[in-house]
């Protein structure tokens, strides 16, 4: 199978972004078949947004635990 680059428009804020041949290689490897629909900025914004709202509650908790808050 031949794998090219090719120009993708970011769903999220509407830049062009190249996903490019060794990318799209890598994916089908893992058996992965779906364009990306984010540029890697988004990607890693949207990552970290929901690693945010995991880490907050985290926070919360541990801080309500040692507060005495839960005992």
């Amino acid at each position: 199978m031949s794998f090219q680059d090719k120009s993708i428009q970011c769903a999220d804020c509407g830049t062009n972004f190249t996903f490019t041949a060794g990318e799209n290689k890598f994916l089908a490897s893992k058996g992965l078949t779906n364009e990306p629909r984010r540029c890697p900025q988004c990607r890693k914004a949207k990552k970290q947004q929901r690693r945010g709202l995991c880490g907050s509650w985290t926070s919360y908790a541990n801080r309500a635990m040692l507060s005495g808050e839960y005992q």
